[in-house]
Parts: C-alpha cells; structure tokens; sequence
C-alpha cells in the first residue's frame, strides 16, 4: 500500500490544540491524526458495514 499525502486547512487554535493531545499522547500530529482517522472509519464500518473499494 502506497502513502499518500493530504493537505488540509486548520485553524491555528484548534492546530495548537491537536499538539497538545499529541504531546500527551506521546505521537506527532500526524500520527494522531492518522489514528484518529482510523478510528472514524472503524465506527463507520461498525455501523454501516465494511467499506469496499474497487482496485485499478
């Protein structure tokens, strides 16, 4: 599986915000963000069934 990056725009408190639980937490900002994406999508699934996706 290939990375792939992602840009976003994000207010600068809620940024400073996201440093500090990933400074708690002991994870870069991107780790965390990483994580908390996972965990979105495994409710999702938990509510609406496996996602599948189509390979090319």
């Amino acid at each position: 599986m290939s990375t792939k990056s992602l840009s976003i725009r994000i207010d600068e408190e809620l940024l400073k915000k996201l440093h500090v639980v990933s400074d708690y937490e002991g994870r870069s900002a991107n780790s965390q963000i990483i994580i908390l994406i996972r965990d979105c999508v495994k409710s999702y699934e938990s509510n609406h069934g496996i996602i599948e996706l189509n390979s090319k």
